[in-house]
């Protein structure tokens, strides 16, 4: 029986699956027993932790079995199975499940503590086990998700971890952004499992269990909203302001209370003044200390409003400010959804901050929490689109460049799966200043009662602006665009709503321009078949022509466009039009002339 199923898996690794070997410089760096050590929560940080990253056993079976007959091998964790890095590299399918076992020592203190096992995201249901008892149940791709195991661990330091996974890909409703069953085009691998740090934390019976801030900016506030799980009566939570180890400001609230911290003379927060604050969050039980954890925070306003020139802008701590950047889909060709390292999570953003752009849009995609931190510390603003999903709406071409998608009818189920990782991710990671728009559609893909969702996502965040439907397929209440901003997409060349019809109420934007391609021997996904919305054969024919890009661009600026994104960060997978190649070792054009090209566009 076991030599059947060894013989099954290594059909599912033959068929229909690319056995690709492209690797970035970070991939011989990373220890398959260590990978990923850093604390994975940067906005609520505990000391007493454990990182159960590494060497995990595996299985793929049908759906519905169990692993009772053995693991096929070892998969390295938090990679995907069909990753490189995983050490695997096999396709799952919608009709086979993914299992994982994991025994290891546990070492917490866990004197008085209870014990939380959290998962930074796996994709798509999982379901956990502990010591052979059933711990909980998720769904969701893109959002992290705990369970209290203290009843289910047993004496002694051997603890085991079950994890079974099951992923339809783009056979089901759920959201899963590129990924597809049969990659090609601008559809990429399949991700199954788990993909970000799995980790554990002992925490006391009444414990900080999340906090966010949101920008008082008229009156200098920064207002926190540390929630306390099984908060007891009489407690207290104490949230200070630092710069460096000095306290500048704190404020003492009722547990589950907002803090609204006042701030003498605040330092804002901006791409060209990147300051963060440290915070403390403590809680009390009358004098006593019951815990405390670290985060930081950032001071700064995001808004619609006129400019002088009487156009709609967005308005950066009170002045309006350009926004520019580009679409970053956040692949990995030896990772896939998963950088090989913190240093390469990072690399992406520093490049790009390098290059002059002080915007990113985060293309369908939720990444770990680090790379919204190495964000807020670069000085990095964020365009957070919602993974797209349950496809299958058309486009309709109207005059004016303007595109109108016809909305999808999901089911009711369809329509529950979406909504609730939607809340999950605004809940997750509004903690994150960068973030500036949340974009919830993108070019009509999965699209559904538009107004309803960002009024949703407007009761969920107040703080942030709302790019409603990227590509042009808006609604309309009254005369006005259903949220913040008219947003439409055009290959190759930047173009730009009419004013005329959308510049008294809307934000102007171009969502997405550019694409120009460019194959890079040596660095390709595949030999050939590479391809660009306009593909060149020179670097210097690239740079030339994002330089007439960029002239163009520029003259849209004083006609109302508020900002742009530019197609892409970086190659993925056949996909040759980034600006650097998949594998992140050529920058196509100098870093340098990219800033200098740029500066234009802020002036």
């Amino acid at each position: 029986m076991r030599s059947l199923f060894f013989f099954a898996l290594l059909i599912l690794s033959i068929e229909g699956f690319s056995q690709n070997t492209l690797k970035t410089p970070w991939a011989d760096e990373l220890n398959p027993t260590n990978p990923l050590p850093e604390y994975p929560r940067p906005q609520l940080v505990r000391t007493d932790w454990q990182n159960l990253n590494g060497r995990w056993d595996f299985a793929i079976l049908p759906k519905g079995s169990s692993p009772a007959t053995g693991f096929a091998g070892k998969i390295t964790v938090p990679f995907a199975v069909e990753s490189l890095l995983s050490g695997v590299q096999t396709t799952v399918g919608p009709d086979n499940e993914l299992w994982y076992e994991r025994t290891f020592e546990l070492a917490l203190n866990r004197k008085g503590k209870r014990v939380m096992l959290n998962f930074g995201a796996v994709d798509w249901e999982a379901e956990v086990w502990v010591n052979e008892k059933q711990v909980g149940k998720h769904q969701g791709g893109f959002d992290g998700f705990s369970f209290d195991i203290t009843e289910h661990l047993v004496k002694g330091k051997l603890q085991k971890i079950r994890v079974r996974v099951w992923d339809p890909s783009d056979s089901g409703p759920q959201p899963r952004g590129k990924q597809v069953k049969d990659p090609k085009g601008i559809w990429y691998t399949p991700v199954t499992g788990i993909w970000q740090t799995v980790w554990l934390e002992a925490v006391p019976e009444s414990f900080i269990s999340s906090s966010y801030s949101e920008t008082d900016w008229e009156n200098g506030v920064q207002v926190f909203y540390p929630e306390i799980k099984n908060a007891q009566e009489g407690q207290e939570v104490e949230v200070s302001l630092l710069e460096g180890s000095h306290v500048v400001a704190s404020f003492k609230a009722q547990a589950n209370k907002p803090a609204p911290v006042k701030i003498e003379n605040p330092k804002a927060w901006s791409p060209d003044s990147p300051m963060i604050y440290g915070v403390s969050i403590k809680l009390f039980q009358g004098k006593k200390l019951i815990e405390e954890v670290k985060s930081y925070a950032t001071y700064r306003d995001i808004r619609m409003a006129k400019g002088t020139d009487g156009h709609q802008r967005m308005f950066l701590n009170g002045k309006p400010l350009f926004q520019y950047g580009p679409l970053d889909q956040g692949w990995w060709p030896d990772g896939l959804y998963t950088a090989p390292t913190d240093e390469a999570l990072l690399f992406d953003i520093q490049k790009t901050k390098e290059m002059g752009f002080n915007m990113i849009r985060k293309h369908v995609k939720v990444e770990p929490a680090r790379w919204y931190y190495h964000a807020d510390m670069l000085g990095m603003l964020v365009w957070q689109d919602m993974p797209s999903g349950d496809m299958g709406n058309r486009w309709e071409v109207r005059p004016g460049i303007i595109r109108e998608g016809m909305n999808k009818t999901r089911t009711p189920e369809s329509e529950e799966i979406f909504k609730t990782e939607w809340k999950e991710i605004i809940n997750e990671f509004r903690f994150f200043g960068s973030i500036v728009v949340w974009v919830p559609f993108n070019e009509a893909w999965g699209q559904f009662k538009t107004t309803e969702i960002v009024n949703m996502t407007k009761e969920q965040d107040q703080s942030r602006l709302i790019n409603s439907a990227s590509g042009g397929n808006f609604e309309m209440e009254g005369t006005k665009i259903v949220g913040d901003i008219m947003d439409l997409h055009n290959y190759p060349d930047p173009v730009m709503p009419d004013p005329a019809i959308f510049g008294a109420e809307s934000i102007l934007v171009l969502g997405e321009y550019g694409g120009l391609g460019l194959p890079v021997e040596g660095h390709t996904w595949q030999l050939k078949d590479n391809w660009g919305y306009q593909s060149f054969k020179t670097m210097e024919e690239l740079k030339s022509r994002y330089s007439i890009l960029i002239e163009d661009l520029s003259e849209l600026i004083p006609k109302g466009l508020a900002a742009a994104i530019y197609t892409q960060t970086t190659d993925v997978e056949v996909e040759t039009n980034g600006l650097m190649t998949y594998d992140r070792e050529i920058i196509k054009i100098p870093v340098e002339e990219l800033k200098k090209l740029h500066e234009k566009l802020y002036k």
